[in-house]
């Protein structure tokens, strides 16, 4: 299906030194952009004031970042898993908004040891039901990711999660398709209502 192009923010779940999640996050953006579907914004926290969004309510740094994620048409969230949960990253960075996530979809990516991230994934679906976002069921969980890096440090996955990207990629396409209609739709008789 043709169209204007999909807006995708790309969400870097972690804001620590020397994280792992450039090197998921190089793979994932290297996967979208050989798919052609969407062009891509890397909402990174290392290059945001996350201590602004954590005190103060309005400030240039949260309209901004606002601003970007209403822009988008989907998402996809690249999460590690601390202690069972997600990142106080993510955390601020998903609760600096509250519309701009309704009806979009979102896919997570997740990585971590022996369970790849998926009870970080868990905890994530909940919160964006209560956003209105749209948690996908298909997803990429990479189990000790580390032990599948090439020697220049890049993701080299095996063809499962190859595979299971692929999908992710093409639910995300569909969904946002669909869900942008919806959104105008929604936007165009709100429009009318207050004429």
């Amino acid at each position: 299906m043709s169209g204007p192009s999909l807006r995708l923010g790309l969400i870097y779940g972690s804001s620590r030194r020397g994280r792992f999640c450039d090197t998921i996050g190089q793979w994932v953006r290297l996967r979208l952009a050989q798919s052609g579907m969407f062009d891509i914004d890397v909402v990174d926290p290392q290059q945001i004031d996350l201590a602004a969004l954590l005190h103060q309510e309005d400030c240039l740094t949260r309209q901004t970042l606002r601003r970007r994620l209403a822009d988008a048409d989907c998402f996809i969230l690249v999460t590690p898993e601390y202690n069972h949960g997600y990142t106080a990253a993510a955390k601020l960075i998903i609760d600096a908004a509250s519309r701009e996530w309704a009806e979009k979809p979102i896919a997570f990516v997740s990585y971590g040891g022996i369970s790849g991230g998926l009870r970080a994934v868990e905890q994530l679906r909940l919160v964006f039901a209560e956003l209105h976002a749209i948690a996908l069921r298909d997803s990429v969980s990479l189990a000790n990711a580390w032990r599948a890096t090439d020697a220049d440090g890049r993701l080299v996955p095996g063809p499962e999660t190859n595979q299971a990207m692929d999908v992710v990629i093409g639910q995300l396409q569909r969904w946002a398709r669909t869900l942008r209609q919806v959104r105008q739709v929604d936007a165009a008789m709100a429009s009318m209502q207050t004429q």
